[in-house]
């Protein structure tokens, strides 16, 4: 029998992890869903706002968020027909274009933030504390890079990418 591996502190660790990931994306679909956006439409918004000049190739931007190529260009085609992003043709490549962050995309953006830092601060920042929370930024970087490493590409370094 493997009873051994069911308790693991691996087993535990990676559970508490999803168990917290589920947690958060239930209350921040809500508040999204308040300002009329999906938690992926508001990922695409946060990584076009915190990109060079508001928009990023939609390779990148693929690369970057959870969905695959066939994804990212539908929910930039509904994004498009909101007016919250627009299309940019790559002036290099002709096969590439941008996701452009448009005006009305920045002000939807503007105001779900403060909801969305304030349930951020609530149930996941407040509860550490600051020495805490640099070392879990740090570890979540380090986690990130290594099973995700095409996170932050199209990014400038200026910004972290959103996670």
């Amino acid at each position: 029998m493997t009873d051994h591996l069911a308790t693991d502190p691996r087993i535990t660790a990676i559970g508490l992890f999803f168990e917290v990931h589920a947690g958060l994306s239930a209350r921040f679909a809500a508040q999204f869903e308040e300002h009329g956006l999906s938690t992926v439409e508001f990922e695409v918004l946060m990584r076009l706002r915190r990109s060079p000049d508001h928009q990023l190739r939609m390779t990148d931007l693929a690369a970057q968020s959870t969905l695959s190529s066939s994804g990212v260009t539908r929910v930039v085609d509904r994004m498009e027909r909101d007016g919250l992003v627009c299309r940019r043709a790559c002036p290099s490549d002709r096969r590439s274009s941008y996701a452009v962050l448009t005006q009305a995309g920045a002000q939807r953006l503007d105001e779900t933030l403060p909801g969305h830092v304030k349930l951020i601060g609530e149930w996941f920042t407040g509860q550490l504390d600051p020495d805490a929370l640099a070392a879990f930024l740090e570890s979540l970087r380090r986690l990130r890079d290594a099973v995700h490493p095409d996170a932050t590409a199209g990014s400038d370094g200026a910004a972290e990418a959103v996670d």
